[in-house]
């Protein structure tokens, strides 16, 4: 319904009063957000492609290639191996772009009772393949990994290449916080569900400051769909309720749900009582969209490495709509996604029963130097929302942030690989990750073949071909995908061979190399990694020519672009899409009518929009915010500027000693807000005094970081330190190498 009060349109999908200064409120569905193209961005609406639909009939049927999990053996498998993000983006990088995915994505599947679609067929599992190592699960034989392809458009798929629909608006609106519908919204809002949101509470429900689940009304089967699977399958009623149905999928994401749920109502908590409870909601819920726009585009994207070119206004001929190619391929960034989540506390935070209960759950804990550690596996966290208020919102938000997120490559973990949401056999709680997986589990769900399937399901076009759709050159060997020198595996190894996925060395981000047979470093330093084939020799092995690889497969085998975790596909598909989903949004947090507003609700009610991450955990969790970084995408809230300049002089020399003068120069497009200086002394240099800077050497490893007075380095901006160090004056007294400033390689004169 579109109602108008006080000469301004509100778009709420119900009755409300006026809220006190002109204020257009978008719909829940997109619907209207472009005025000449109302269903642009619209959940219900097909995903449009960038190239021509691929199928090998021309209409529907999936286009031939290798066995997806065959692919996955050769190319995904990780060998439990853990590589680390060279950037060191934190976890937050792949939990907040699930986060996005849940308020901008969702394939139309078919539901519950719904015929199947008779051209879907599950992936053949091969029991006999010498790369697999599920062949003993428990006693029980594998015989298919589950695939179900998505529903086709209306329309398509007799006469016309087959089409698949986005279920949720395209727009970066808050769907995951919100959702699409009225009623869905009315539920999850405080006060009655009686068809009627304007006798509702402008707050949303939040028992004990956590998510309602579809049981907190009473009948759970009156509750909004969502997601059911893995452990909550025996208590289905526990579930969680969101704006997005995928809500319970791991516990970062319940955890991030839950964050921005209570965002809403501290809002909600600043406004006067002189406004109606509907306007109180709408504030809220205009300024919790705007936050998700400002962290995305001021934070996330550009720890992805993703820079966009200024903001110049809100333009109607961009369609914003979430792409096909986008959404089916270059979004599907798996690797990212670490096998364990970890948080450290105090060790008094919880009580003897909460550490039963979550031991009992296969969390483990760690206590050491008064602090406690607590890993949570992956395995546990999926679909197990029963553990976010026993870990505690400020714990787990804040443990996103302390490490960095798995390395963006052909690797994707084992718990996602071959056990996602799967559910293991009782009475082995020792068997959560590592080698012994196989025995824990009675059936694989394989995510990285799932994500070749799906590019063939939805008629998506060979590597090269999607090269060509973005404006990108094709490659013409294999080794130009990955940047290794050669495509040929040594004597005495293949494809075929188990030994070639072996690793020979690892290096840590200092690029020391990591002795193999030290567990510890083995599991938390690396990365870099060499096997002994190559990624282009294996590719090879697989699909024969560089012209047959799946878009998927050959995207995340390619070497990252300079100053980004992306490869070159990746990246450019990223980049257009969220120009498009930037510029094509006319309720952008930074459209001039909408900054308006938003500079209106700060001046009349105190209420900031341009908060960071950081920012919002520290004030809805107990975690103050000086014990959160800066960026919280970051380690340590180190931004890596664009590009860097080191001039490293030796002023002086005296007997065993030498002292030097260092210039640090961001030669980048954006400030730095804090700076670590890292670098290699090869030659057994070790620093003792130090100026504009605080150094933590360790052994040949340096890092310096910023002094409290010269911490920010704009863009061409400088900043001068030193030190004196002792040296054998008997050893050439050799330049540091290896030389990153926040793991941003850096020119050394």
């Amino acid at each position: 319904m579109v109602l108008v009060a006080s000469g301004w349109t509100a778009m709420t999908g119900s009755a409300s009063a006026a809220i006190p200064f002109p204020f257009e409120v978008q719909s829940l569905d997109g619907s209207g957000n472009n005025v000449a193209n109302p269903a642009w961005g619209r959940s219900g609406i097909i995903y449009p492609r960038t190239g021509p639909a691929r199928y090998a009939d021309g209409i529907g049927a999936q286009a031939p290639g290798p066995n997806s999990r065959a692919i996955s053996n050769r190319i995904f498998n990780d060998r439990h191996q853990n590589l680390f993000s060279q950037r060191q983006v934190t976890q937050w990088g792949f939990v907040w772009g699930q986060f996005l995915d849940h308020s901008f994505g969702l394939r139309q599947a078919p539901g519950v009772g719904d015929a199947p679609d008779p051209s879907s067929a599950n992936i053949e599992f091969n029991a006999d393949d010498p790369m697999e190592e599920f062949t003993e699960t428990s006693g029980e034989a594998i015989g298919e990994i589950s695939f179900t392809r998505s529903s086709i458009a209306p329309g398509t798929g007799v006469t016309s290449p087959r089409q698949q629909v986005n279920t949720v608006s395209s727009y970066i609106d808050a769907w995951a916080v919100y959702g699409g519908s009225q009623a869905r919204l009315e539920w999850m809002r405080e006060g009655p569900v009686d068809a009627n949101l304007a006798n509702n509470s402008g707050r949303l429900l939040m028992p004990s400051q956590y998510l309602p689940r579809r049981d907190t009304r009473g009948d759970a089967a009156t509750a909004p769909a969502m997601d059911i699977d893995g452990r909550l399958r025996a208590t289905p009623n526990r579930a969680v309720v969101a704006g997005d149905v995928r809500a319970n999928e791991n516990i970062a994401l319940t955890g991030t749900h839950t964050l921005f749920a209570r965002e809403h109502n501290r809002i909600v908590g600043l406004l006067p009582n002189t406004l109606t409870e509907q306007e109180k909601f709408e504030i809220a819920r205009r300024v919790v969209i705007a936050e998700q726009q400002y962290i995305t585009y001021t934070e996330f994207l550009p720890a992805m490495g993703i820079n966009l070119p200024v903001y110049t206004g809100y333009n109607p001929n961009v369609n914003a709509s979430l792409g096909n190619e986008f959404a089916t391929i270059a979004y599907r960034a798996h690797s990212f996604i670490h096998g364990e989540l970890e948080m450290i506390s105090d060790p008094g935070r919880y009580s003897a029963a909460a550490r039963a209960a979550l031991e009992g759950q296969g969390v483990e804990f760690v206590e050491e130097d008064g602090e406690l550690e607590l890993i949570v596996p992956l395995n546990v966290g999926f679909f197990n929302p029963d553990l976010v208020p026993l870990l505690q919102l400020g714990p787990l938000m804040q443990g996103l942030g302390l490490e960095p997120q798995y390395k963006n490559d052909e690797q994707i973990d084992n718990q996602l690989r071959s056990i996602l949401f799967e559910i293991p056999v009782p009475g082995n709680p020792d068997c959560l990750d590592g080698p012994e997986l196989p025995a824990c589990f009675t059936s694989v769900t394989d995510l990285g073949a799932i994500d070749v399937e799906r590019g063939r399901d939805h008629g998506m076009p060979t590597y090269n071909q999607m090269r060509q759709a973005f404006g990108l050159a094709p490659k013409t060997s294999f080794t130009a995908i990955t940047g290794e020198s050669t495509d040929q595996f040594p004597a005495g190894l293949s494809g075929d061979t188990p030994a070639s996925l072996d690793f020979v060395s690892l290096t840590d981000i200092f690029g020391n190399p990591i002795d193999l047979e030290d567990e510890d470093a083995v599991e938390g330093d690396a990365v870099n990694g060499v096997r002994r084939t190559t990624l282009a020799s294996r590719l090879r092995a697989v699909y024969g020519d560089v012209n047959n690889v799946d878009a998927f497969t050959g995207m995340v085998a390619e070497a990252h672009a300079t100053g980004a975790d992306f490869g070159e596909l990746q990246r450019a598909v990223w980049t257009r899409q969220f120009q498009a989903l930037r510029d094509g949004d006319r309720f952008f947090y930074q459209n001039g009518f909408v900054q308006n507003t938003l500079n209106e609700i700060r001046n009349r009610y105190g209420v900031e929009f341009q908060r960071n991450l950081g920012d919002v955990i520290a004030s809805n969790t107990d975690i103050p915010r000086p014990e959160l970084a800066p960026n919280v995408f970051f380690v340590e809230g180190n931004v890596p500027p664009t590009s860097c300049r080191v001039q490293y002089q030796i002023t002086t020399q005296w007997p065993g000693n030498f002292q030097t003068n260092i210039v640090v120069t961001n030669t980048g497009s954006r400030p730095i807000p804090a700076w670590t200086l890292r670098f290699r002394f090869t030659s057994g240099q070790e620093i003792y005094e130090i100026w504009n800077g605080v150094s933590g050497q360790d052994g040949a490893n340096v890092p310096i970081s910023n002094a409290a007075s010269n911490a920010r380095i704009a863009p061409g901006q400088s900043r001068t330190l030193g030190f004196n160090a002792t040296r054998d004056d008997a050893a050439p007294n050799r330049p540091p190498v290896n030389v990153t400033l926040n793991t941003a390689s850096c020119t050394v004169t």
